[in-house]
């Protein structure tokens, strides 16, 4: 279990960033906490209105973005440009090398969660995809990850929701309240669940929940 706050926290507060880390990253280096399963990194990040991250590379690295509140600006080397709100997943897959910015260009605070996945077989041509308004429980599937992402959204006390019986899972609570077990996971909170099928989680109160399926 990894708590909101045990997160490292990132970002440049002066140029409106702010990153929290769940993961080993840049000068945050842990080789405890270097991945989990396929993940390699799980990054809240706040962007106030106007900042961003100018364009930088990424190679090898399958990387999924779920908006919490605002709109994400995409633009990227290989001539994509998107537009990105709550509900919508992107998915970069950077494969043998690709460049791209993300900016907040609205008038509000953006904060999204963004996951970076190893792929079983480096290299490749970089591919984007964006779909718009994944609904609760419909998978999205990163085969060239060998993972699959589910978003859940219980809406009343006592909704339970299975956890996937999968070599891995992760567990990261957006908002609201669930239990898991004897735990209770509120925002920021995760879980790191290993081989351990038949579990649930049971919500507290209404409640946006990611959960990485993977094997291995």
């Amino acid at each position: 279990m990894t708590r909101a706050g045990e997160r490292y926290r990132g970002g440049e507060a002066t140029a409106g960033i702010e990153t929290l880390h769940a993961f080993s990253f840049g000068r945050f280096y842990d080789p405890d906490n270097l991945r989990f399963g396929a993940i390699l990194a799980c990054n809240e990040e706040r962007l106030a209105p106007g900042s961003g991250f100018d364009e930088h590379p990424h190679s090898h690295t399958e990387i999924v973005t779920w908006v919490v509140e605002g709109e994400l600006t995409h633009r990227d080397s290989a001539g994509h440009t998107s537009r990105i709100g709550p509900g919508d997943v992107q998915h970069l897959s950077a494969a043998a090398g690709v460049r791209h910015e993300e900016r907040n260009d609205g008038d509000t605070p953006l904060v999204f969660v963004q996951m970076w996945l190893a792929p079983k077989v480096p290299g490749g041509d970089p591919a984007y995809e964006v779909v718009r308004g994944l609904a609760d429980a419909t998978p999205y599937a990163l085969p060239g990850a060998g993972a699959m992402l589910h978003v859940r959204r219980p809406t009343a006390p006592g909704e339970r929701i299975g956890v996937p019986d999968a070599a891995f899972v992760y567990v990261h609570v957006v908002r609201g309240t669930v239990r898991l077990g004897d735990d209770e996971l509120t925002p920021g909170d995760a879980a790191r669940i290993t081989a351990a099928p038949g579990l649930e989680l049971i919500a507290a109160a209404p409640a946006e929940v990611l959960l990485w399926e993977m094997s291995g």
